[in-house]
């Protein structure tokens, strides 16, 4: 009865459009209802497209479009054949649904018999012997959407990748991605949604159990919308878990709660929304929308849907193929008779050939298969002022950055953390976190203070965010046992109990694999802990200490050297030797003061600062006496020195000096902190000294790894222990205990750094202000401000050494040069004598003077005789000369004529 009222209505309306000379296209349209809708969303674009068409009489002037619509059951392909016949019979020009695979086969079997165009605005895959020659989608091609996906994934850099799916259909749309991880090292776990239950919190609690961040669900907007609130209530949106959609309706859902969540949300948008055409069409749709029946939930109030613009785009692309077809006429069609319709190969041509830009973008359909392959798809992302267009994918071109996006990564440093409250774990450790001392009850981050709080609250100052301090639960750093589990702060950021670890928490390889760094903000290494040394009792030659026993023997050697050369120098001088008897000028004795024995005397009391009564008369010996006795000034007055510092400075004997002499013996023991990177650097080294001491500590784990730092320093102060900790914790403690001191240099290098969860934005902000505190100098006065203490005594750290060879060495080269110097004013002073009286020298021969110098040095006792007196030389001179007169006047005679 209701198909012949329906077929009534038509004709009827018919036979009025032919009186109006109108020429009329009908489109049919199955629909397939919910038991929760009145009205599918299909529907109500298709009704909204025809309206709008038929209003715009500049796109179809002389044609009125007119549509029949038939409403069926989900699944029920048997249906939907009938319903479709009986639109053929009316006569269409094209068939529009149903959604779902199992009717759309039924219908786009009789499409094809009957040569009329079948469009469909959902996805389908196709199969490989795709014979549906009237099939046209407007939906982008499964392929692509597929690239598109691992596009981004490649785009974020994910490693690690769980694919969460609805359905079977979801696998063929994820083939390019499921292939993917052999190519791009990307490690994906598959898991599909329970069918027919929309409850996913088991599953999200498996998720977030296995600390899977990286998410891509492919799902219907439904669906999507479900898992959204399901998220949130297992507290998985934060800003540590990337959701990835791939319905292209992410952005019609009602994101609004989780806009400062700081969870990242990633999907796809077809429509193209910038343009103001599309949004003056969404706008009309939202009017209606908002005056007729109430949308599902989940949904924006009033907004259109990526099927609903489809919808809208196909029924559009009828009016575009219609305005190039001439002379075509519809007829009524029977599916019992199998004759097609005529001109039907020519309109699904123009279809195929028409291009235009709809609601989705600019549509162009592939002429051999009727599918929709160039196309832009924009990527979008969740941010706190609603969803935004980070990148456009084209099904040829691939992805390109938007340049709002681009500014954002140039400068997401800067992002506003103002509307966080970031939770920061640490531990209580001087002085970088301590209990605040007050008569008052304190709350909150009052209850603490430090080099660590300052700063927090410097960070804080520069990134706006505010923070809760909360203690580690276990009190510790943070350490991997034996079955690789972690504990400690490292544990509470692994498991997003906290934002924030900022402590004196060291950067180590296997945390890096667990949690992310910022830059360092103290560097540091490991050294040792210990009582400083007692003094010791000086021995009975302890005043030979201030001179090395090196310098000892040379000065004993430069004392008989000088004394040598002194006396051969002395004997070697004619001025050295003087006449004993004043009263008997013509006495043949001479003497000589500088003996050998002498000579050493002069030496000595020289080097005791005693002198003696010897002096020298010659230039010679002066010179030797003056260098002899510069050289004992600087000697003496080194000692001396030197002397009064042995006796005022303890020396320190230190039963260790180094990690070496620990691991050599067994007396002292010596530990660092349970779990913590000191025990770990141990644990972990290849050195054979550390791996030693590694042997002994974990032999003794029970009494040489302490539980924290202030157990081992009392144990480093009551006990025969060496504690192994960071050299800024040491120097704090030795600022205010004077009995302690650190032995050695540093083991190794690291860093304090403030800690993250892996994957985390605020790790790269933190490093940023941290770079900016170090410029400024600031983490250098926040470390001057904690560790100086009230002050140990001023102590030279440097014991008193001998002096050596380095110290005092040029004063023997000095001597040494004094010593040459006088050698050679001795020969002199020799030569000088031996030409005093020309006449004598001509007259005594130099086989003599030869003579009377080898007397001079064989003498030991200082007297020898002259080789004759000096009147009797002066007399034999005088002869000398009168013969050599008389023979040159003889001479001169018997020249003359």
């Amino acid at each position: 009865m209701e198909d012949t009222k329906r077929l009534s209505f038509h004709l009827l309306l018919a036979a009025q459009l032919c009186l109006s000379s109108t020429q009329v296209l009908r489109i049919g349209g199955i629909f397939e209802t919910r038991e929760s809708e009145l009205v599918s969303m299909d529907e109500l674009a298709f009704k909204f497209a025809v309206n709008n068409i038929n209003r715009n009489k500049s796109l179809m002037p002389n044609t009125t479009l007119t549509y029949d619509i038939q409403r069926i059951n989900l699944f029920d392909g048997f249906e939907a054949s009938r319903r479709v016949c009986d639109q053929l019979a009316l006569g269409v020009v094209a068939v529009f649904g149903p959604s779902h695979s199992s009717s759309v086969s039924a219908v786009q079997s009789i499409c094809n018999a009957l040569e009329v165009p079948h469009i469909q605005t959902r996805w389908k895959h196709p199969s490989v012997d795709n014979k549906d020659t009237f099939f046209i989608n407007l939906y982008p091609e499964y392929t692509a959407i597929a690239r598109a996906i691992l596009d981004v994934v490649t785009f974020f850099k994910w490693r690690k990748l769980t694919v969460v799916y609805e359905d079977g259909t979801g696998l063929m749309r994820l083939q390019e991605l499921i292939k993917a991880p052999a190519k791009f090292n990307l490690k994906i776990k598959i898991r599909q949604l329970t069918p027919g239950n929309q409850d996913a919190r088991p599953l999200l609690k498996e998720l977030k159990k296995d600390k899977e961040f990286f998410i891509l669900f492919d799902c219907s907007y439904r669906m999507a919308a479900e898992l959204l609130k399901q998220l949130s209530s297992m507290g998985m949106m934060t800003e540590y878990y990337h959701f990835f959609f791939t319905t292209l309706d992410l952005f019609a859902l009602d994101l609004e709660p989780f806009r400062y969540s700081g969870v990242n949300m990633t999907g796809f948008r077809l429509l193209n929304v910038d343009d103001p055409r599309v949004a003056s069409t969404m706008d009309k749709w939202a009017t209606e929308r908002l005056q007729g029946p109430k949308q599902e939930s989940g949904l924006v109030d009033g907004i259109m849907t990526t099927d609903a613009a489809l919808m809208y785009d196909a029924v559009f692309m009828v009016a575009v193929a219609s305005q190039r077809a001439t002379q075509m006429t519809v007829s009524s069609l029977q599916c019992h008779r199998h004759k097609p319709w005529r001109f039907g190969p020519r309109f699904m041509n123009l279809f195929k050939e028409a291009q235009w830009d709809g609601l989705t973008g600019h549509i162009v359909l592939n002429k051999t298969d009727g599918l929709r392959r160039d196309f832009d798809l924009d990527i979008i992302s969740l941010k706190e002022d609603g969803t935004s267009r980070i990148a456009v994918w084209n099904s040829y071109r691939g992805m390109n950055l938007t340049e709002k996006s681009k500014r954002e990564n140039n400068n997401n440093v800067t992002d506003s953390l103002a509307n966080r409250t970031l939770i920061v774990t640490t531990i209580l450790e001087n002085p970088y976190v301590m209990q605040r001392k007050s008569d008052k009850e304190l709350i909150g981050n009052d209850r603490f203070e430090g080099y660590c709080l300052d700063l927090l609250k410097e960070l804080s100052n520069i990134l706006g965010f505010t923070y809760e301090v909360r203690l580690v639960g276990d009190g510790k750093y943070g350490a991997q046992n034996d079955k690789g589990e972690w504990n400690g702060m490292v544990r509470e950021l692994i498991d997003h109990v906290a934002d924030l670890a900022v402590a004196p928490l060291t950067i180590t390889y296997v945390r890096e694999k667990v949690i992310d760094f910022s830059k360092p903000f103290m560097t540091l290494g490991i050294s040792i802990l210990y009582r400083k040394p007692n003094g010791t009792n000086p021995g009975v030659f302890s005043f030979l200490n201030p001179l090395s026993p090196d310098i000892w023997m040379y000065v004993l050697l430069a004392c008989t050297g000088v004394s040598c050369v002194l006396f051969v120098i002395a004997r070697f001088t004619p001025y050295e030797w003087y006449n004993p008897h004043q009263c008997n000028p013509s006495s043949t004795l001479i003497q000589n003061n500088f003996t050998l024995l002498n000579s050493f005397w002069f030496g000595v009391g020289a080097l005791m600062r005693q002198g003696s009564e010897l002096m020298p008369k010659a230039l010679s010996t002066r010179i030797v006496g003056g260098i002899w006795w510069f050289f004992t000034l600087i000697i003496i007055s080194s000692y001396t020195a030197n002397l009064a510092a042995f006796l005022t400075v303890e020396r320190m004997d230190a039963p260790i000096d180094s990690a070496d002499d620990l691991a050599k013996q067994t007396r002292i023991e010596y530990g660092a902190v349970r779990d913590g990177s000191t025990m770990t650097f141990f644990k972990k080294s290849k050195i054979s000294t550390y791996e030693k001491m590694w042997a002994f500590m974990s032999s003794r784990k029970n009494t040489a790894l302490v539980k924290n730092n202030r157990e081992g320093i009392t144990r480093v102060l009551t006990t025969d222990y060496a504690m192994l900790m960071e050299s800024t914790s040491i120097e704090y403690i030795s600022q205010r205990n004077c009995n302690l001191t650190q032995i050695g240099g540093l083991i190794d290098s690291k860093g304090y750094g403030v800690g993250t969860p892996i994957g985390s934005p605020y790790r790269d902000k933190v490093t940023i202000a941290i770079l900016q505190l170090q410029e400024e100098g600031k983490l250098h006065m926040m470390k001057e401000k904690w560790w100086r203490g009230n002050g140990c005594p001023e102590e030279d750290n440097k014991e008193a050494s001998a002096l050596g060879v380095e110290n005092i060495g040029g004063i023997f080269i000095v001597l040494a040069a004094g010593l040459v110097l006088s050698v050679f004013v001795a020969i002199g002073e020799f030569i000088y004598k031996a030409r005093k009286n020309a006449d004598i020298e001509e007259c005594v021969s130099f086989s003599s003077r030869m003579e009377e110098l080898g007397m001079s040095l064989q003498c030991y006792k200082g007297i020898r005789r002259r080789s004759r007196p000096h009147s009797e030389a002066r007399t034999a001179c005088v002869l000398c000369q009168s013969k050599r007169t008389a023979k040159r006047e003889g001479s001169r005679r018997d020249s003359s004529p």
